[in-house]
């Protein structure tokens, strides 16, 4: 897919916008052991390149702002964090694979990208944890739901209730993230007077 400068510019700008938002807050949230950190960060970034799609509406875009966000992740103080920057490509994978197959970026499929954007979350330390730190699947099975105990204030042996759970609020989060790149992008679009046939689109 061929873009224009202008394209290349927006995308290299919602690319810094989440790159630096990673670095910045994400260095605050995990000194703090917020619950669902990574619930946190995905969204923010997942609103910022969802907002950038909107602008350029193309394929590869959402990909491309993912790529120069997990670059710039680099630079994050502590040095090279693997586990994130793989989560931040992998979301952008994600969720450009579901503007890209379903085509013209239009409200459900945003949702639908955020959703499973977001739920990669839950999913990645069962890839990266085997692969990256040498822990068993049963680990990482154990590690979610004590955490998903924990926030339910339950018995972590209540694992289909626990796992339920977190399913949906990732899923609940994600799909939010998706309406609101979609909102923001709209109405940024709106405000600088460039023209968009997709505020209607559903």
């Amino acid at each position: 897919m061929k873009y224009s400068t202008r394209d290349l510019v927006t995308l290299a700008v919602f690319g810094a916008l989440w790159g630096f938002s990673e670095i910045s807050l994400g260095t605050v949230i995990k000194s703090l052991n917020i619950p669902l950190s990574g619930v946190v960060l995905s969204t923010i970034g997942l609103i910022i390149a969802l907002t950038g799609r909107i602008f350029v509406p193309q394929k590869g875009s959402t990909l491309f702002i993912g790529s120069l966000a997990m670059l710039l992740k680099l630079f994050s103080l502590g040095g090279v964090v693997m586990g994130p920057m793989i989560g931040i490509f992998s979301e952008a994978i994600v969720a450009e694979t579901v503007l890209s197959l379903l085509g013209k970026p239009r409200k459900l499929t945003m949702l639908l990208a955020g959703g499973l954007g977001v739920l990669w979350v839950l999913i990645q330390p069962f890839v990266t944890g085997p692969i990256l730190f040498g822990r068993t699947v049963f680990d990482v099975w154990i590690n979610m739901l004590i955490m998903g105990g924990r926030i339910l204030g339950i018995s972590d042996t209540g694992g289909l209730w626990i796992v339920s759970f977190l399913i949906i609020i990732h899923l609940c989060i994600g799909v939010f993230a998706g309406w609101l790149g979609w909102k923001l992008g709209n109405i940024l679009k709106s405000r600088l007077g460039i023209s968009s046939t997709l505020g209607a689109a559903v």
